[in-house]
């Protein structure tokens, strides 16, 4: 067995068990309050078991879930900075790509089984679309960065919508599922591109941690600055294009070791927020740049 298929194996079972324990929550939300979910239990007692789910039918029921937990956030918030602090999850994000570097980066990540989310530029799709095809088969999760990274607020309505679609369309075409969240280049909106969004259905994420390393400061600085700001619920921003990426590369097996050791998990952002989201009432961030 490869090292890959021993990769894909690990996710597969993740999956399932996942899968396992939503049926079982999905189930007992069903049947509670009614004795339906007991009255079940007693009916199925001594019957053959129900098939198991195949890593497809698995990894399509925790779709289903993670895409629910967005459009509830989606009811009480269009923008996340961090999911809730009562876990033991963080999300490590990485924006501006496709690029020349993130089949590299994303060779690290399999290698240390470890899940992220890309927020990819569409253009850059005409040249790297092989490194956004292995991230859907490794199970990351792919979202919205416009189509060529423009400031979103200095754009009108019209086109803010067209930089938002025309990224979607090429993830389809590449055969992904439609992106559910975006993130805006530079840190830029505006209540245009909130109200976009909101048609579009897609839910902003910020982040909470900005390693800085579009700056190459060094990889003792990149590993220093993402454990620094990691915590239950962190969104840590880095970078996997626009520029030369070897330095968060290298940094990456020192900054998921150092989160484990800490009891740290990381996760795709749409697991954090299904696994912990963030408790309503929150701020509606700010644009950090132009609007």
């Amino acid at each position: 067995m490869t090292h890959r298929e021993l990769i894909r194996r690990r996710r597969a079972g993740a999956l399932l068990a996942l899968a396992a324990i939503l049926l079982l929550v999905l189930g007992a939300l069903h049947g509670r309050g009614t004795g339906q979910g007991e009255a079940r239990a007693r009916q199925t007692q001594g019957a053959t078991p129900a098939p198991r789910l195949s890593t497809v039918e698995a990894g399509a029921l925790v779709h289903r879930a993670e895409s629910y937990a967005i459009d509830r956030i989606r009811a009480y918030t269009p923008a996340v900075v961090q999911g809730g602090r009562r876990g033991d999850e963080v999300a490590l994000t990485f924006d501006d790509g496709p690029g020349p570097y993130s089949l590299r980066l994303l060779a690290v990540l399999e290698r240390l089984h470890v899940p992220a989310t890309f927020f990819e530029v569409g253009s850059q799709e005409r040249w790297f679309s092989a490194a956004t095809l292995a991230q859907l088969r490794a199970g990351d999760v792919v979202g919205d960065h416009t189509e060529t990274h423009p400031m979103m607020a200095r754009l009108s309505a019209h086109d803010q919508h067209e930089e938002l679609l025309e990224q979607i369309y090429r993830i389809q075409a590449l055969g992904g599922p439609t992106p559910r969240l975006f993130r805006p280049p530079y840190g830029s909106f505006d209540k245009t591109t909130l109200h976009q969004l909101h048609h579009l259905h897609l839910l902003m994420i910020l982040w909470s941690t900005d390693t800085e390393d579009y700056r190459r400061p060094g990889v003792e600085t990149i590993v220093r600055r993402a454990l620094a700001g990691a915590h239950p619920g962190a969104i840590i921003l880095m970078h996997d294009a626009g520029g030369d990426r070897s330095q968060t590369i290298a940094a990456l097996p020192a900054i998921i070791r150092g989160l484990r050791r800490r009891g740290l998990h990381p996760v795709t952002v749409p697991r954090l927020l299904l696994d912990d989201p963030p408790p309503p009432g929150q701020p509606i961030p700010k644009s950090l740049a132009g609007g």
